[in-house]
Formats: structure tokens, sequence, C-alpha cells
């Protein structure tokens, strides 16, 4: 790859390496410049710019990604679409992070053109939570690093998630003179939800004795009623291999597998089994919400990983969870999540209430393209990319349009007000979008040439922590549609009125607004016209 300084006449398909001002056009880092840019550029008395220019060899950062996750994304993770030479892999579902920090640390070790970070092994995550990020550091990577990359992540897949499986779990709790009946109480719910924050329920509890024959009875019991898991909270907490809750298992004919835990709160579990039943004696820091070592044990059992000798051994290192002065924050209840980046919604809106004046007598909407109605190739894009849900704003002919959306997973809206123009379809839209969306993304009806992978990148780019509020496709110097708005404005488009669009508002904001390059034309060419119609079939 050349990097450097280039002159205006040699910067054709260079891409800028730093923002640059020509005129009233604000070129950004990462673009690449076209005729229109570069004649900006003169206009402005620009002579040259610092830019790169790929190489044969070399691959593009967005390519690069992609191709650098896709070995990665296996089952239960899946990756966003690149920007910026970013790729961000996601959970598909509740479960623990498993990474290979071996193999990790090879593939950083490929070149520094490439890297990826991960959360910590056997981080819990939700669905939707980002796990990883690839991101390639200059313009381009070389192929042989990236092919490397292939190699070696093929070889053993460095990354995947073992999903929590239900089971039902039962609770024994042991008692003496003077326990409280609150205390036991409480223990019930704190457990209840400890469970529950990993997807199983507890479908039993027994109080007992605190003695050893108690314990082996009410452990036959749960046993009986299908438990998948006991969990033993004693009144007194277990010294000994030979105290009363590991007699009890014994004596109930199971086993004792390991006693103590290097992990603080939690050094006093007793792991244990009763036939092929896993049995926990809790440590007493279990009856607390706080994270403790228990939760880590709970975890990899309720995610079908190996739980023995040689894993509990393995926590002493992190396993210090204790509020000290140098650790002033409180550790987290169970049931609570750190702040974590997750994966964007993003809501689509398709806008289908136009009255179609341009086009004369006919609907544009229902005008068949390649055998299908123009919306409703614009609806199944939409439904095709990451945004969901998918909102149809209906107006003119709303039942003809509902028809030619048949059988597709959209909801709908209408828009009374329709025959005012476009503000009235956005107010009626994003009334209606969720309030857990982050955003949404507004599709026009009449542009059936915009593709879904468009969308995905609008999305992958949407991050308004750092700045990328507003995300735009751009063809050929040119700014289309769809565009993505964060939440914040849409108290602002939902004020505006008549047919105006929102473009002014794009430019009041312009810091927020992050332009994708887009790979064709489609994002230009909206059907409003017989004529445009007839040159979008022929292809010209």
């Amino acid at each position: 790859m050349i990097f450097g300084p280039l002159p205006i006449a040699r910067a054709p398909g260079a891409v800028l390496a730093h923002a640059v001002t020509a005129g009233e056009r604000r070129l950004k880092k990462g673009r690449v410049l076209d005729a229109d840019d570069l004649a900006a550029l003169e206009a402005a008395g620009i002579a040259e710019v610092v830019a790169a220019i790929l190489e044969p060899g070399d691959v593009g950062e967005d390519r690069a990604a992609t191709r650098a996750a896709a070995c990665l994304s296996g089952p239960g993770l899946s990756a966003g679409a690149a920007f910026t030479g970013r790729v961000n892999l996601f959970a598909d579902a509740h479960g623990l992070l498993t990474l290979a920090r071996d193999e990790i640390d090879r593939l950083n070790r490929i070149d520094e053109a490439l890297t990826i970070a991960t959360l910590a092994p056997l981080t819990p995550v939700e669905p939707g939570q980002m796990v990883a990020t690839v991101k390639v550091i200059p313009f381009a990577a070389p192929e042989r690093a990236v092919a490397a990359w292939e190699r070696i992540a093929a070889a053993r897949p460095p990354l995947g998630l073992a999903p929590f499986r239900p089971r039902p779990v039962a609770l024994i709790q042991t008692v003496l003179p003077g326990l409280k009946t609150s205390v036991l109480d409480k223990t019930v719910e704190v457990t209840r939800r400890r469970l529950a924050a990993l997807g199983s329920p507890l479908v039993a509890e027994a109080r007992v004795a605190h003695r050893a024959e108690a314990v082996a009875e009410g452990l036959a019991a749960m046993r009986a009623e299908g438990a998948e898991l006991v969990l033993i909270a004693g009144a007194s907490a277990i010294i000994d291999r030979r105290d009363v809750i590991p007699a009890g298992l014994v004596a109930a004919g199971g086993r004792i597998e390991h006693f103590g835990m290097p992990v603080d709160p939690g050094n006093l579990l007793l792991l244990g089994a009763l036939g092929n039943v896993p049995v926990l004696g809790l440590p007493g820091c279990a009856r607390s919400p706080k994270l403790n070592g228990i939760d880590w044990v709970l975890q990899r059992l309720l995610a079908d990983l190996p739980v023995g000798r040689t894993e509990i051994t393995g926590f002493g290192a992190g396993g210090l969870l204790a509020e000290i002065p140098s650790r002033p924050l409180p550790r987290a209840e169970i049931g609570t999540a750190l702040a974590s980046p997750r994966r964007a919604q993003i809501a689509a809106l398709v806008l289908a209430a136009g009255q179609s004046r341009r086009m004369g007598a006919d609907n544009k909407l229902l005008i068949a393209l390649d055998g299908k109605p123009m919306v409703r190739h614009v609806a199944e894009m939409a439904l095709a990319s990451r945004a969901r849900p998918v909102i149809v704003v209906l107006g003119h002919q709303p039942q003809a349009v509902r028809a030619a959306l048949d059988g597709l997973d959209v909801r709908f809206v209408e828009n009374p007000h329709y025959g005012d123009g476009l503000s009235g379809s956005l107010k009626s839209g994003l009334a209606a979008v969720p309030d857990s969306a982050d955003g949404a993304v507004v599709c026009l009806g009449d542009m059936p040439g915009v593709a879904a992978d468009l969308v995905d990148r609008l999305i992958a780019g949407f991050n308004p922590v750092e700045g990328r509020a507003i995300l735009a496709p751009v063809r050929s110097g040119r700014r289309g549609n769809p565009v993505l708005w964060a939440r914040r404005f849409f108290g602002e488009l939902m004020a505006l009125s008549g047919d105006t669009g929102a473009k002014h508002l794009i430019g009041n904001y312009a810091e927020f607004l992050t332009e994708i390059e887009a790979a064709d034309d489609g994002v230009l060419i909206d059907l409003d016209t017989p004529d445009a119609v007839a040159a979008y079939r022929t292809g010209s």
C-alpha cells in the first residue's frame, strides 16, 4: 500500500487519510476520492492530500475485516457488517463465551494490520451482546496475512458460545434452632433469582434438620422428583469433608468430588454428585445476591461445561471478588449486567403512503417490477436486513398496498394525513417505533434498488456515543437514501411539516453525520415518473 502526500492528479480512487474541507464540501477520513471530490479540492486551491493507494496483494479494510470475522462466527455467534475496517461479533443466545486464548494470541501476531479483541473467557453474555471485534488497523491488509488468519481460524476455531441449558433445580436448606424463617425465605428468593438469570427454574425446596441422615433423605426425595441439580444451603458452614452436608451426600450414595475453592467470597464450596445429578454444598455467601464463587460454578454447570477439581482450582487468578479498599465499586448483584456493548436495535420504516401524483393515474408502489409490486421489493429488502421491526406506513390506497405485502412479517400503521406530504408519514412511522429501538432507518417505498447489505452497513456504523448518530449512503459524491436516524432526533423529525424531508436536519447536525459509500446507484434512484420506471426496467 502506498501512503503519504499525493498530488491531486495521482489521487483518483485513493483513500483519504485525514479529513479535508474543500469549499463547502467536507471530505471525511476514509473516503474514496472521485472526480467530483478532486475537482472540489482543485477549486479550493488544495494541491495535494494525504491518502493511501492500494496495490496488488492488498485487501481493502472492509473486505479484510469481513473475511477475518467470517471464520470466527461459529454456532451461537454472528458477525455484523463491516464499517471502517471493523466487524463486530455478537452472541445469538444466552450463555458463556468460550475462547482459546492461545489462538487469539496467534491471530493477533500474524500481522500488525489485523487485530481481534474479545471479552474475557467464560463471560456470561446475552443475545445481541458484543463479544468480540475484528479491526483492520490501516486501510488495507496484506492478502498473505488475511489468508494465514483464515487458515489458523479454520484449523481451530478460537471463539464459541456455550448456551445455558434450562433444567429443574432443587434447594435443600438445613435448619438449626434459632435460625430465622426470614433468612430461609430470603435464601429461596435469592436462589430463585440467581437461577432465573441463567435460564433455569427452582422447582422444589425442602427444609430439613441439620443432620447427615436428614440431608440424605432430602437428596433422595429431590432426585426422585426429577431435579437435575441440587443445591444445599447449610444452617452452619461446611468446615470439613466429614461435616454434616458432605456426610449426608455420602450417606445418600453420592460422592464428593472437591471441597474448597480459591474464590473469595465462596471458599467453602462442596462439589459432589448423586449418580449423574450434580450436588453443590453452598458457601454462606450464596445467601447474598452479590456475585460470588457459586455463580462461576453454576454458570459452567448450566452451560454444560466441565466443572471438576481442575476447573475449580483454576479459579484463583481473578478469584478475589470481595470488596477491598483497592476495589471501591460494589460487586454486581446476580441478575444484573455491567454496561457492555450490544447490537444496535434499529427499526425500519417503509414510507408507502404517497399519492404518486407524478406517475399519473397509477399508484407507483403497485407497479410490477420483475413480477412483484415495487413496494414489495422495498419491504423484502428491509426484512432481509438486520433492521427490526419493519414498519410500513400506509395512506393512499391502503388496502391495495396491504395486499401487495401479503404474507410478509411487517407491521402496518396508517397516516391519516398522507395528502399533506412526507412529514405526516414520518410522524406516523416514528410514533410506531418500539421504545426498545435505538433508532430507525427511513426507507422510501419507490426506491427498489437499495440493497439489504447497504442497510446493514448503516446499522454497523451506527454509534451515537462516538458521534455517528446519522448515517446516509453516498454515491459519486451525492447523498442518497435510506437514512438512519438515532432516537434523539425523532422529536425534530416528527415536528417537520408539509412535503419537506429531513435534508435540512442533516445540515443542522453535520457533526453527527457519517456517510457510507454505496456500491451502486440504487441509493439515488427513486421511481416516481413513468420515464424513471421505464429506465429502471431497461437498466439504463
